[in-house]
């Protein structure tokens, strides 16, 4: 494991505090820092090449035609058409709309219920880029954001749903974004809320943490007053995700009580060979304990956005 301890958005090495341990699913151990200069929690040490290549491995994009098996794939398209109406409903006709972190592309060709756009997205190579490449409507880059794969001023909406947190280099796209979204154009971008009720509770077993994956966390706060530094004011906040929420909790109170984290979500993926040593007794728990308490945790999830609680958070930023 690497031994640098490095801020991952402002670069600031040995300038931090630890807040808590944690660990992945490969079963290397982490520390959760907090930065003392921009206030960013971060991994630490920071996942090498090799950790980063394990964990984007096939199985974590999926390795059949879906990421997910059954009916969860259907109930994520449900999810993804809501993003895709709210995304038309802020872009203008026949407009440019590029999503970071694409995935399989369904998100985008969603929006084209709603309107005529023009579809740009970029994908890291793997699974889901290759699905979303088969969608024609997608001008698809695979690879990473760069500063001159567009020109200035381009799009009209710019998206990153829960994508922010895997960058290693969140600055410098926050500054290539602001560069080529149109004067009035808007950013829509969702990430885990690290102040959040579940945050808090579960700490090092919060299923949102998704080490090594996720390299760095912002409060909603603390991000507010860092993208106004380019150029985007915040137009509206929202704290509520039935599509993430309720599921974390879930997962996060089970992680609490196993020694292997996330059973259920990868048991969901299909990950045969992460969950090869759990018995059927402790998988049939898990599933049973996630449909019996769904719609609990459903309610709560209204009551953690009413108190800025939420487990996700999603802003929608507009270039002034």
């Amino acid at each position: 494991m690497s031994s640098s301890n490095i801020c991952v958005y402002c670069k600031t090495p040995n300038n931090s505090i630890e807040l808590y341990k944690t660990f992945d699913i490969f079963d290397n151990n982490y520390t959760i820092n907090k930065c003392n200069v921009c206030n960013a929690r971060f991994l630490s040490p920071n996942p090498t090449p090799e950790q980063l290549e394990q964990a984007y491995s096939d199985s974590y994009y999926g390795e059949k035609e879906e990421k997910f098996e059954g009916i969860t794939e259907k109930i994520l398209d449900y999810f993804r058409k809501k993003r895709a109406h709210l995304i038309a409903s802020l872009t203008e006709q026949n407009g440019n709309i590029l999503d970071i972190g694409c995935g399989n592309g369904r998100f985008l060709k969603y929006t084209l219920l709603y309107g005529n756009f023009n579809l740009y997205g970029i994908e890291m190579p793997g699974h889901s880029a290759d699905r979303a490449s088969r969608i024609k409507e997608i001008n698809l880059k695979i690879g990473q954001l760069t500063d001159n794969d567009f020109p200035d001023n381009y799009f009209d909406s710019i998206t990153l749903f829960h994508v922010f947190e895997h960058l290693s280099e969140p600055a410098s796209t926050l500054n290539i974004i602001s560069k080529i979204l149109k004067s009035g154009g808007v950013c829509v971008m969702s990430f885990p809320n690290i102040d959040s009720l579940q945050a808090n509770v579960f700490k090092g077993k919060w299923l949102h943490l998704d080490p090594p994956r996720h390299l760095f966390y912002f409060t909603p706060t603390d991000f507010k007053n860092i993208v106004k530094n380019y150029g985007f004011e915040i137009e509206k906040t929202s704290y509520i995700s039935t599509e993430q929420n309720p599921y974390g909790m879930i997962q996060s109170i089970l992680n609490k009580f196993s020694k292997k984290r996330e059973i259920l979500f990868e048991s969901m993926k299909g990950n045969s060979q992460y969950i090869k040593d759990v018995s059927k007794t402790t998988l049939f728990i898990h599933s049973l304990f996630f449909k019996l308490s769904f719609p609990l945790f459903a309610f709560t999830d209204i009551l953690e956005a009413k108190l800025k609680k939420g487990a996700t958070v999603q802003f929608v930023l507009r270039k002034k």
